[in-house]
C-alpha cells in the first residue's frame, strides 16, 4: 500500500530495530498509522562489501575509537535517492530549536544519518553537504536517540497530528518564553508533605483577560529566572 504522507523520513543506521521506538506510540504513533508521516530505516551493514560486514576503520592520525567509512555510507545514500534534506546527528551540530523544528516540519523528505563510534568520515559529510544538528550539550552512544527526539519535536507540528492546533501557540519557546504553570482539579490539593496547595484564584475566576495577563507574567518570571539567555533575547525584541 502506498502511504500518502506529508513527511517521509529515512533513517540510516546500524540499529534499525531501534525504530520507530517511542515514535510508534502516542501522538506520533497515531500519526504514523494515519499516514501523516512515513518511516523507512536503512541498515548500513547491508552495504558492506566484505564477509565481516565492516562499517568502520581506525582513525587516520591515530587515536581511540573507530570511524564510519565514507565509501560504505556513500553506497547506502546513493541507493536511497532522493534524500531530501540530509541531516547528521552530532554533538558539534547547530542546536535543535523550536524554530528549526518548525522549519523541518515543512519538508517533504528528511534523511537522517545516525553515527556510531567516533563518528563519520568528514569527507562523506562534505560530499553530501550534511546539515549537522545537536539536541544538547552532551554525548550519546549513537545518533539514534537524538534522531528520535528531533523527530518527536517535528512530528507533533505536522498538520492534524495535534487536534487543537492552537495548543502550539502558548508552548515553551513559541513566543520566546518558557510556558506558564498549569493546574487542574481538585481546587485544593494536599501533598505528601501535608501542605494544602490551592489553584491560584485568578484561574478559578473565569475572567479571561486576567488569566491571560497572569499567564504572561508567569511566563516572563519563569524565563527570567531559569533561562536568562532567552529572557535577554525576548527583551531585545521589545
Amino acid at each position: 500500500m502506498t502511504i500518502q504522507s506529508a513527511l517521509r523520513v529515512k533513517i540510516f543506521t546500524l540499529f534499525p530495530e531501534m525504530f520507530p521506538g517511542f515514535l510508534g506510540q502516542s501522538l506520533s504513533g497515531k500519526a504514523l498509522e494515519k499516514g501523516l508521516w512515513a518511516l523507512e530505516t536503512v541498515q548500513l551493514r547491508d552495504f558492506a562489501t566484505d564477509n565481516h560486514k565492516t562499517v568502520d576503520d581506525t582513525p587516520c592520525g591515530g587515536g581511540a575509537g573507530m570511524v564510519m567509512k565514507p565509501d560504505l555510507l556513500d553506497r547506502a545514500l546513493s541507493a536511497h535517492q532522493p534524500l531530501g534534506r540530509f541531516i547528521y546527528m552530532t554533538p558539534r551540530g547547530k542546536p535543535l530549536t523550536q524554530k528549526l523544528a518548525h522549519e523541518l516540519a515543512q519538508e517533504q523528505n528528511l534523511s537522517i544519518l545516525c553515527g556510531r563510534y567516533e563518528g563519520v568520515d568528514q569527507r562523506l559529510l562534505e560530499a553530501y553537504d550534511a546539515e549537522e544538528i545537536c539536541i544538547g550539550d552532551y554525548v550519546l552512544s549513537g545518533g539514534e536517540p537524538a534522531a528520535m527526539i528531533m523527530l518527536d519535536a517535528i512530528i507533533r507540528l505536522l498538520p492534524d497530528v495535534i487536534g487543537n492546533a492552537g495548543t502550539h501557540d502558548e508552548e515553551s519557546f513559541e513566543n520566546g518564553l518558557l510556558e506558564y504553570p498549569h493546574y487542574t482539579r481538585p481546587a485544593v490539593w494536599t501533598g505528601p508533605d501535608g501542605v494544602e496547595r490551592p489553584v491560584p484564584d485568578v484561574l478559578m475566576g473565569g475572567h479571561h483577560a486576567n488569566i491571560a495577563k497572569w499567564r504572561q507574567e508567569q511566563s516572563e518570571a519563569i524565563t527570567k529566572e531559569r533561562r536568562p539567555d532567552l529572557w535577554d533575547k525576548f527583551k531585545k525584541k521589545d
